[in-house]
């Protein structure tokens, strides 16, 4: 029988009083891969922090492995859509990924063999080992994407939440990172924040569409008319390499980095 491990039952939510999310109602389920579509501003980063516990819905209810998110953040991994640092800072990969077992370890005298042992495995889980001992400033987009993929990973959670984990990367290297994604769900729930609709339904299992309010499909149901609605204007889906569907004019500029939007 297949385990809920994420329930939002009418949620809502507003800052100050813009509201933001309306009457949402959402089940996620064990190894469920869910992506969540939207325009900016349509809620998407504030669904994921009510997720985490980092925000609380002023209607609704929300459950995450059966616990209130603020009970259960400690078995959720998070990579967030901006992360800002010094690229000049000397830090290593395996020293930011170990990161990830803040709050996990002792307080004092450093990390434990078994941190060790946890930050190692993530680094095989995401393909970096080779690149343990390597400065941050000395990575690329994508291999950095990998390494904070993998300090999420050294949480040891149980569901993995991503905020637009490939915004600013070359389609190919998308393409390896949801690849990843994918292989790494075999053994636990993601939740992913995207805009290339075209592009993450080919990994993903379930499509939730957000614009304040909140309708979920079968990736094979997606459509062009269906995106248009939920954007409120024409735009066009793109596959990187194959259009899949056009809405609107035909001589419009396809957007920068093959988005789904135009």
């Amino acid at each position: 029988m297949t385990r809920t491990v994420i329930s939002l039952d009418h949620v809502g939510f507003s800052y100050d009083d813009l509201p933001v999310l309306e009457d949402i109602c959402l089940q996620v389920q064990d190894k469920e891969f869910l992506g969540i579509v939207g325009p900016n501003g349509g809620g998407k980063s504030t669904l994921l922090k009510l997720i985490l516990g980092l925000l609380k819905p002023l209607q609704g209810r929300i459950e995450v492995l059966d616990e209130a998110p603020q009970q259960a953040h400690r078995r959720l991994g998070y990579v967030p859509q901006f992360v800002f640092f010094d690229r000049n800072f000397p830090i290593t990969v395996r020293e930011t990924v170990l990161q990830g077992r803040l709050g996990r370890t002792r307080p004092i005298f450093g990390f434990r063999k078994s941190d060790l042992a946890i930050a190692r495995e993530a680094l095989q889980k995401t393909e970096i080992l080779d690149l343990e001992n390597r400065s941050l400033n000395t990575l690329s987009g994508g291999q950095l994407q990998r390494v904070l993929i993998a300090r999420a990973l050294a949480c040891e959670p149980e569901i993995l939440l991503l905020d637009e984990p490939t915004a600013n990367i070359d389609p190919k290297v998308e393409e390896d990172v949801f690849s990843l994604l994918k292989k790494l769900n075999e053994s636990i729930t993601i939740i992913v924040v995207s805009h290339d609709i075209g592009f993450i339904s080919h990994f993903i299992s379930r499509v939730a569409c957000l614009n304040r309010k909140l309708v979920c499909h079968s990736t094979s149901r997606i459509s062009g008319k269906m995106i248009e609605e939920l954007y409120g204007s024409p735009l066009k889906m793109v596959h990187h390499h194959t259009i899949l569907d056009t809405v609107g004019s035909h001589d419009k500029k396809e957007p920068e980095n093959h988005e789904c939007l135009s």
